[in-house]
């Protein structure tokens, strides 16, 4: 029995459920869709993997009126690739009665004039990106007025991203009477003014501590060591023969450099990042899914609310300039209970990132490619100072007050010899620090 039916779903998406395997809710599921389907507005705190989609697709379902020939529910999300895949999933919702509802992906990159000319016949669900949907009601190609229901996914990515003001455009034309559902990984400071505004008593969810899946992924670090750092990532790719790997980079252009170094070394790799047009990115995604790449190279876009099924491992080629992308990027294997692998490369100087991660609770163990594979080694030395030298809180405060002086001369170059100072001071103090230890230690050994 597939316990989805204490729902009063339509029979036709339970038979869709059991078809996907899909027989139990998840924990976010089983606290949201009873009260959305009540109308309660809701804020969803989950992750990527937790089953949200479903959470909010399937009281729309049930509450849509097929009969209206109107837009009765919109769903925005940060990015084309996220609008495409929750598009997928409600069309698998369909899949035994497909003509059940009209449906309408609408997202920027793709023909403009054909999304105009397809709102003429207007879908009763529309799923897109903000700037594309609010672009297509500017010039009165569609008509939110009879909207009931309005969903923004990975809420948090949309304000990092810069898109929660276009997001706020769009609530703002939608009827007073309306349900508002709002999912995010975290729920930063600076969002809960919107949520204030548009959520009225809200139903809260989170994944309960004691249902959260706590995924089982192993982090490794292994050292670069002055060696060519794409060459060493086709070296940890080949010894850890994964289902499929994703690798992480930094930057668009690392990400195509390394494609091509993957591809003379005869790996089966695609790539997914920002700068690809629409079309190839799309097609990028459906062959990732269709399993067609062993090795999957992403810039951070992949990072959130995308969901790449079967990753067995994740290699960071570049430790990623905000932390919290770690935790996202990581998150991509170990999904369902299942186990996962992680390899971050690092140099020397990375050493201060990696003890902040350790700090947030994550524990490496350190290897190195050797003949093929991957071979323990001595642990990694924490390095106490990062790339710049600590400066103890009496040298920088004198110092401070030397450039204070300077300023009231308006001396030029007064910046630079301040932080040339500062790193004297610091280097100064570091050498002291070390020949006052090693005093101490040939005391403790005369005695």
């Amino acid at each position: 029995m597939n316990s989805f039916q204490q729902f009063k779903l339509l029979p036709f998406i339970v038979d869709a459920l059991t078809e996907k395997r899909i027989t139990k809710p998840t924990d976010i599921q089983a606290r949201i869709i009873p009260a959305a389907m009540n109308g309660r507005d809701i804020i969803g705190k989950s992750q990527t993997g937790t089953g949200k989609t479903l959470a909010f697709l399937l009281p729309i379902l049930e509450a849509i009126n097929p009969e209206e020939q109107s837009v009765q529910a919109i769903v925005v999300a940060p990015t084309r690739e996220l609008a495409w895949q929750i598009h997928e999933e409600l069309k698998s919702l369909l899949v035994k009665q497909p003509e059940f509802i009209k449906t309408s992906l609408i997202v920027g990159g793709t023909d403009r004039e054909r999304q105009i000319d397809r709102m003429k016949n207007p879908p009763q669900l529309i799923i897109g990106t903000p700037g594309r949907i609010l672009d297509l009601m500017k010039v009165q190609a569609l008509f939110p007025h009879k909207v009931t229901h309005f969903v923004v996914d990975e809420a948090d990515q949309m304000l990092d991203m810069g898109f929660l003001p276009e997001v706020d455009r769009i609530a703002q034309a939608l009827p007073e009477k309306l349900q508002t559902m709002v999912f995010s990984a975290t729920i930063p400071e600076k969002l809960e003014p919107f949520l204030k505004k548009y959520l009225h008593d809200p139903r809260y969810a989170e994944a309960s501590a004691e249902h959260r899946v706590v995924p089982k992924i192993k982090h490794h670090t292994i050292p670069v060591r002055h060696r060519d750092r794409k060459e060493l990532t086709v070296e940890v790719a080949k010894a850890i023969n994964p289902f499929v790997c994703l690798v992480f980079t930094n930057t668009k252009q690392e990400a195509d450099e390394l494609e091509t170094t993957f591809r003379e070394a005869g790996l089966n790799v695609g790539t997914l990042h920002g700068d690809m047009q629409a079309r190839r990115r799309k097609q990028a995604i459906k062959d990732i899914n269709d399993a067609k790449y062993q090795y999957v190279i992403a810039t951070d876009l992949a990072a959130r609310g995308i969901d790449i099924k079967g990753v067995s491992h994740v290699i960071n080629f570049g430790i990623p300039k905000d932390l919290d992308f770690y935790t996202h990027r990581v998150g991509r294997t170990g999904r369902a209970g299942a186990t996962g692998e992680a390899y971050t490369l690092y140099e020397d100087h990375e050493n201060g990132p990696i003890n902040r991660l350790e700090e947030r609770g994550f524990t490496f163990t350190h290897v190195d490619v050797r003949n093929g594979s991957l071979q323990p080694i001595k642990t990694r030395k924490r390095r106490t100072t990062d790339r710049k030298m600590k400066v103890s809180q009496t040298a920088h405060s004198r110092m401070a007050g030397e450039i204070k002086k300077a300023k009231k001369k308006v001396k030029p170059g007064y910046k630079k010899k301040f932080k040339y100072k500062l790193k004297e001071t610091a280097s100064r103090e570091h050498m002291q620090s070390q020949r006052k230890e090693r005093r101490e230690i040939r005391k403790k050994n005369k005695r």
